[in-house]
């Protein structure tokens, strides 16, 4: 007997739910509600906030949330090889750079929607609505407060003055959140000009581009570092704890908002796209706008001590205590249509 096409579909989506269920998505309990009443999250954050808003969402719709945890690259990779038969109905994932990799991928499909046109400024939208931010973090330079504030440091391009030689340490080249920093640089200024700025860096390293955000906070802390560039949700982490020596780490540290007499400090965002195949699209289509609803919003942004997307929600008492600061206002799609670029140059400049 001859299977129709989408029936296939649908047994071969069932099999990839079962399959997944070891690795952390909920199934659904019926053939009934893996065709009506669910979405499929693949996503890249681990937050019990994220989990709370799962479970407020079905209370208001009645749609069912399963879900699957991993790795961006890990989850886009799995899209990739489920094709068109893949269960997952949105990607939810940190860094634009990292959304850009799955449209590249052509994982992604384009969405219309009034609300969150409405409600997220322009900035925060894929131009053609492949993806959307949904909170954001500012990159930000950090000094030992002991040693007291650099003279001339008041921008990303000062990092690369000759007067903090051996002073700057950083993640490495392959680090995601770098790469969207030179993206922004060359969307701004110029492939040249962010050349140039690169090699600058490395001429000032206090040593080899090594550690994630936290480890850089804790250098420069305990003096190994004058300065450092980090994320600033690591920060509020360290603001927020109840542990007196990690509390101690963040108050040895001072902040600097890079650009605020120019564009601003280079923002970057969590954000969720549409998975071409969706089975369920209409659902995956509200939740993504459910989540920039004020309320939900906040809760999203706090799961990793980030700031809303959507205008005139506040962040938490904890990420307003770092300060208010201008922001760059580049599209942050130019984040991901520069990624190649900056990766030429950081290797050309010797950036490992």
């Amino acid at each position: 007997m001859a299977v129709s096409r989408s029936t296939r579909r649908s047994l071969l989506s069932l099999l990839a739910l079962a399959f997944l269920a070891p690795l952390g998505m909920v199934v659904p309990s019926t053939a009934a509600e893996a065709e009506n009443g669910i979405v499929n999250i693949y996503s890249s954050r681990h937050y019990d906030t994220d989990l709370a808003l799962y479970d407020d969402f079905t209370s208001q719709t009645g749609i069912k949330v399963n879900r699957l945890e991993a790795g961006a690259d890990a989850l886009i990779e799995r899209i990739r090889t489920e094709g068109e038969f893949s269960p997952a109905d949105i990607l939810i994932t940190v860094d634009a750079g990292r959304l850009w990799r799955a449209e590249q991928a052509g994982l992604l499909s384009p969405i219309a929607s009034p609300v969150l046109e409405e409600r997220l400024p322009e900035a925060m939208r894929h131009p053609e609505g492949l993806w959307f931010g949904l909170s954001k973090r500012a990159r930000v330079i950090i000094y030992n407060k002991e040693a007291g504030k650099p003279q001339s440091l008041a921008s990303y391009a000062d990092l690369a003055d000759p007067a903090h030689k051996g002073k700057v340490c950083i993640r490495s080249s392959s680090n995601i959140y770098n790469i969207s920093l030179l993206s922004a640089m060359i969307a701004n200024d110029g492939a040249a000009a962010a050349e140039t700025w690169a090699k600058g860096v490395v001429d000032n390293f206090a040593r080899r581009p090594q550690g994630n955000d936290t480890s850089q906070i804790s250098a420069v802390a305990a003096g190994e570092c004058g300065i450092a560039v980090v994320n600033s949700y690591y920060l509020a982490r360290f603001a927020a704890s109840d542990d007196p020596a990690t509390k101690a780490i963040f108050d040895a540290v001072g902040i600097i908002f890079p650009d605020q007499e120019g564009r601003g400090t280079h923002i970057n965002i969590s954000g969720a796209g549409i998975v071409k195949h969706s089975p369920n699209k209409e659902n995956a289509i509200r939740f993504i706008e459910y989540l920039t609803d004020e309320a939900a919003q906040g809760y999203f942004a706090n799961g990793n001590n980030e700031y809303p997307a959507v205008r005139g929600v506040k962040a938490s008492s904890v990420v307003e205590s770092l300060g208010t600061f201008k922001e760059d206002t580049i599209n942050v799609s130019a984040l991901g249509e520069n990624q190649s670029e900056a990766i030429k140059i950081f290797d050309r400049v010797g950036w490992r």
